[in-house]
């Protein structure tokens, strides 16, 4: 910890994605003294459990950075540890623990709906809680999903293309229908994601769509095969060898207005609204033409992004934490600071970073940085406080272990990854997770 414990604060970051894990390091290579709280018993967040599963080596590669920022003595970290209104600590706890400044970085972890008819149907479900699902993460993992043939995904950025990877290479249902508001030209998805679903994209029903679509594009000076070649055809040189007989395609300028069941409650249809392209301020938007039809799905998921958790302690707006709309200790222009919109004031010492400030915005080097930056708003912060006032550890670690819950310390994570890898290899397997917090807990032993 250095020489002048004088000069260290005790600061709490909440949430152990990269945001708060690189957070954390810029705290503490600052001198102070970190403590990490997560949710769940590892840390890594979605770099963890959001990452599609047989990405080994760039999950790998990410593990190897979090173990060394989180061998750093100055860090310390309390996974299985809920922080929230119905948690285990509030927020007010951890202040009365003596931190001197909170940095929320617990992601988006609120359900964004589009609040339509049908949504709670069987069949109906957030691309969220399917990626935690397939990547086992608890209690997800242990949750039933019943995911039929034909798969609808409301969306068209990478998350889709994960959704409909599972669907097409894991369950290998009969057909994928990616439903998008706006257009071909519009689509947010990288390449290389579409390349492992690419051979099995139907291009009879591609060319079909952009020929039904091809008078709005052309209305806002879009080249249909122009767009068909950069953002679809691209892909299929180094697309993967399909091992399925899946049809993946398109269904463009369409928004979801309800879906349709039956009388058990089982999805049948998703009706939507067809849509029109319409050139706003250098960009393009859909505006709907009141014509409606129905697509023939049994499960539509929705990939739409994500809102931060109502029940956390701090305000909400728009799916968002209220930030400082005139911030005292900006970062790069931005605000990082908790900000009570009632009271019209700051929430004192409160700062928010990752997808914590602005949801589903960018993946993991976007999260980095914005911890980054988000620790460096905490540390100008720190220079208008007094001199520390030798708050400890000790307040903190009693109240944990009067907790009726296993708190999961460094060395335990530690110990756990070792069982895991050590499975893996008994399994012939390149990686091995247990998907309940209670194999988990079990494999850790008695503590």
């Amino acid at each position: 910890m250095g020489e002048d414990n004088q000069s260290h604060y005790l600061l709490a970051v909440i949430g152990a994605g990269p945001a708060g894990l690189y957070a954390a390091k810029q705290l503490a290579a600052d001198g102070h003294r970190v403590v990490i709280f997560n949710r769940d018993i590892k840390p890594a967040g979605l770099a963890e459990y959001g990452i599609y599963p047989d990405k080994h080596k760039m999950k790998e590669g990410l593990r190897r950075q979090y173990r060394q920022i989180l061998s750093s003595p100055q860090i310390d970290y309390f996974g299985n540890v809920v922080i929230g209104e119905k948690g285990d600590l509030t927020l007010a706890d951890l202040r009365e623990m003596g931190f001197h400044a909170l940095l929320v970085t617990v992601g988006a972890q609120g359900t964004k709906w589009l609040g339509l008819p049908g949504e709670d149907l069987t069949g109906v479900y957030h691309a969220k809680d399917v990626v935690y699902h397939y990547n086992q993460l608890p209690p997800f993992s242990q949750q039933s999903f019943a995911i039929g043939r034909r798969v609808a995904i409301v969306g068209v950025g990478n998350v889709m293309l994960d959704i409909a990877r599972y669907a097409v290479r894991a369950l290998k249902v009969d057909e994928v229908t990616a439903v998008a508001r706006r257009g071909p030209a519009e689509v947010k998805f990288d390449k290389e994601e579409l390349e492992y679903v690419a051979c099995n994209l139907d291009l009879a029903a591609l060319d079909a769509e952009l020929e039904r679509v091809r008078a709005r594009m052309e209305a806002v000076g879009q080249d249909v095969q122009a767009v068909k070649e950069k953002y679809f055809l691209s892909a299929l040189p180094k697309a993967l060898p399909a091992v399925s007989e899946t049809r993946f395609r398109f269904d463009f300028l369409a928004s979801p207005t309800r879906m349709l069941g039956d009388a058990q409650k089982r999805m049948t249809g998703l009706e939507v609204e067809d849509n029109t392209l319409v050139a706003s301020n250098g960009d393009v938007k859909a505006k709907g033409l009141g014509t409606k039809r129905v697509l023939e799905v049994d499960t539509v998921i929705f990939a739409i992004g994500d809102q931060v958790d109502w029940t956390f302690g701090l305000p909400v707006r728009s799916g968002a934490f209220v930030k400082n709309p005139e911030p005292c200790f900006p970062v790069d222009g931005l605000s990082y600071e908790a900000y009570d919109p009632d009271a019209k004031k700051p929430i004192g010492g409160v700062f928010v970073a990752g997808w914590s400030r602005e949801a589903s915005t960018g993946l993991v080097g976007a999260a980095r940085k914005d911890g980054t930056n988000g620790a460096n708003a905490v540390l100008q912060y720190l220079k208008t406080l007094p001199p520390p006032d030798g708050a400890s550890l000790e307040s903190l670690t009693g109240k944990l272990m009067n907790l009726k819950k296993r708190v999961v310390r460094k060395p335990d994570w530690r110990r756990l990854e070792a069982v895991e890898k050590a499975e893996a290899q008994k399994r012939g397997l390149e990686e091995f997770k247990f998907s309940t917090n209670e194999e988990m807990l079990a494999a850790l032993g008695p503590g």
